[in-house]
């Protein structure tokens, strides 16, 4: 394809889906308040009533759309997302130490106009940026000062132009990975390493997705890349499953019900079980609507994973995920349906006849799953990118009006 046939087809993608997958037909749109829908959860019989994760302060951004946000040792960094009155080049710096999260600063980062993924090292020193569109990046900062983080590189290449669509980190034998996904034409992973972060080396990339690959998730050896409608592929990057981040070793692969495969989290409880939730995103209005499910993967057999449940909030869709592992509770970003929480505890994949659905897979919410939400009963519209948990306090990034800080305690008993 040309270059400008290629420039032509991605700005109508972009114009179409946005930076998030979801259509976007009014993005300065608002719409009535949620909260008056079936909430979707309890148990047939009703016996489990979901908690109300009360809303301990909020930290306003009225100029930018808020995109993703991470969390360490009482600061947190939010991004910025597309064109509202301002350009996405802004990511937020908030001392979320007190109740309220209080804005301190802002770093701008030039010629990006979405700063959508955001993360922090497991050492907490680093702080990762992706940036979109034309030319695509990811910036590295020193966090020595949590407060001030201070420009260390910018790593940008041929095979990151079309943008970086999300970034995790991962350390596999000691050497910290940046996992790049990177927008069409044509979608692929890029591997970083990121062991010296003044000086960032591209060790692997990789053309993968149908027609994205947009998330990954890294842990014990194991990568997940998600490739929408091709799925969610399992690679093994380091021991005990061979392969490594620069050649990555294929162990299985599965295709979600519905597809739109969009992000995912690796879940183990200690026991042999362990799961991957799939989050589906399908088309959506900005402030409005969204649609999409959770979906559960048994990974007994790497080399043949298989989807053994679901969970389907009414009218909204999910987005991003983090779990409280000790305690068994998955946090949703649900879009305009806000936050949910669910019990993911025991066997998934284990329910009555009338907790399975048509096709077979257990329904969480008919199995009584949900057990929280927040922030669909307000007084406002909201549309939540992205959760990040710390201790008794759950952030929500919310596009429509900035941070907040929800109380989890009742939760975490």
């Amino acid at each position: 394809m040309s270059r400008n046939r290629w420039l032509a087809a991605a700005l109508a993608l972009l114009l179409a889906f946005g930076c998030t997958g979801e259509r976007v037909t009014d993005p300065g749109a608002g719409g009535d308040a949620p909260g008056n829908e079936d909430p979707g959860g309890g148990d047939p019989g009703g016996r489990n009533e979901p908690v109300s994760l009360r809303v301990l302060g909020h930290g306003p951004v009225p100029e930018r759309y808020t995109a993703e946000v991470a969390v360490r040792d009482g600061w947190a960094y939010t991004t910025t997302w597309g064109r509202r009155t301002a350009v996405g080049n802004a990511v937020k710096i908030w001392d979320v130490s007190g109740r309220t999260p209080v804005l301190v600063d802002s770093l701008i980062i030039d010629g990006a106009t979405t700063t959508g993924d955001v993360q922090i090292s497991d050492d907490g020193a680093l702080l990762v940026v992706a940036t979109e569109y034309v030319p695509g990046s990811i910036v590295v900062f020193d966090r020595s000062d949590p407060a001030r983080p201070r420009r260390l590189s910018r790593f940008q290449a041929a095979s990151t132009r079309n943008g970086v669509h999300t970034v995790k980190l991962g350390r596999v034998d000691g050497r910290l990975y940046a996992f790049l996904a990177v927008n069409p034409d044509p979608p692929q992973l890029v591997v970083v390493d990121l062991t010296e972060p003044a000086a960032p080396e591209e060790v692997l990339v990789r053309p993968m997705g149908n027609p994205f690959v947009h998330d990954v998730f890294v842990r014990d050896g194991l990568l997940f890349t998600a490739v929408w409608h091709d799925g969610v592929t399992i690679w093994g990057i380091g021991p005990p499953y061979g392969g490594s981040p620069s050649d990555p070793v294929l162990l299985g692969n599965v295709k979600t019900v519905g597809g739109s495969v969009h992000n995912i989290w690796l879940y183990h409880d200690g026991s042999s079980r362990r799961y991957a939730f799939v989050g589906e995103e399908r088309p959506g209005t900005l402030g409005q609507s969204s649609a999409g499910d959770i979906h559960v993967v048994d990974l007994s057999d790497l080399a043949a994973p298989v989807e053994v449940a679901f969970f389907r909030l009414p009218s909204a869709g999910t987005h991003n995920f983090v779990m409280d592992e000790p305690r068994g509770v998955l946090y949703a970003a649900y879009y305009n349906g806000g936050v949910v929480a669910l019990d993911v505890r025991g066997d998934l994949g284990a329910c009555t006849a009338a907790e399975r659905s048509e096709d077979g897979r257990c329904d969480l919410a008919r199995m009584g799953r949900l057990i929280g939400r927040g922030l669909h009963d307000i007084g406002q519209p909201v549309y939540v990118w992205g959760v990040q948990l710390a201790g008794d306090a759950l952030y929500a990034s919310d596009m429509l009006s900035g941070l907040f800080k929800l109380d989890v305690s009742a939760l975490r008993r």
